[in-house]
């Protein structure tokens, strides 16, 4: 695995979640079209081809883990789901074909569409992408060459499936969701679907397919607690501005100072504590 997938790009070890990665694993630093932030992925091989992850990050104040007989002073855990590369691919073919108005836009190839100045990691998807753009693209054959352009009539079929098999899910995985109204069943699974997709064209032709509004989807997302993502430059600094700011909203609700944290003084560094026990064997 390459070492740029972590943050900083330090040599110290990580411990990440995830399906068990080939040796042929490549952390790829991907650009993400719709916060504007950096994301990282995960490409590795198995069985059925080449597999796109999602790298996740988590940290919580004051951890570390053992791994086996070594402490890793980074208490960070990374995790990796798989992610529909059509997700990933679909806002650079969009832009590629350059639609105007009435004018569907032009066949591309793959190397002119996916090539992106100063994100080179993305033409390592390019055996991704003949296999997996097909199912939301046009394709004409030249002799030996393909060409793409994306057809907006095969997005939303495409749109549509995923949100039905995101209802499917929600409903085996939570009775609550087998039980309440459908329509708002639905509305949960396009409020999902919406973190990779964006509002236009493509959620907006989606809500109106379903006959759901904007406000129907938003209003069913419930407001999470914001941990800090794997885009940060500073996760650290991070997480204690975080807990920094819920500390300050119980002050507010309560009107009252809060109480300083009392100070453990008979605790010990661990490093300290690891240093002596190797002195006395």
């Amino acid at each position: 695995m390459e070492k740029e997938c972590w943050e900083g790009g330090s040599d110290e070890s990580r411990l990440l979640i995830a399906p068990a990665p080939s040796p042929t694993a490549r952390a790829l630093i991907k650009f993400h079209l719709l916060s504007g932030n950096a994301t990282n992925y995960l490409l590795s091989n198995d069985n059925e081809g080449a597999v796109l992850q999602e790298l996740h990050w988590f940290k919580q104040s004051y951890t570390s883990w053992f791994l086996g007989d070594y402490v890793s002073q980074d208490g960070s855990l990374y995790t990796a789901t798989p992610v529909d590369p059509v997700f990933i691919l679909l806002p650079i073919f969009e832009e590629a074909r350059m639609k105007k108005r009435d004018d569907l836009g032009k066949f591309r190839q793959l190397d002119e569409i996916i090539f992106i100045n100063d994100y080179p990691g993305y033409q390592h998807l390019m055996s991704i992408a003949e296999n997996c753009m097909g199912v939301v693209c046009e394709i004409k054959e030249i002799g030996s060459s393909k060409f793409f352009r994306l057809d907006d009539s095969k997005v939303l079929a495409w749109l549509y499936c995923k949100v039905f098999q995101l209802k499917k899910a929600l409903c085996s995985l939570d009775k609550n969701y087998a039980a309440q109204d459908e329509k708002y069943t639905l509305a949960e699974a396009v409020s999902i679907l919406r973190e990779y997709v964006k509002d236009e064209p493509w959620l907006m032709l989606l809500l109106d397919h379903l006959k759901l509004n904007l406000l129907e989807v938003t209003s069913k997302v419930p407001e999470a607690e914001n941990f800090p993502t794997n885009a940060e430059h500073n996760p650290v600094s991070s997480s204690l501005v975080q807990e920094k700011g819920r500390s300050e909203d119980k002050t507010k609700r309560s009107g009252k100072q809060a109480k300083k944290a009392k100070v453990e003084t008979e605790s010990r560094n661990i490093r300290e504590m690891f240093r002596r026990a190797c002195r006395k064997s």
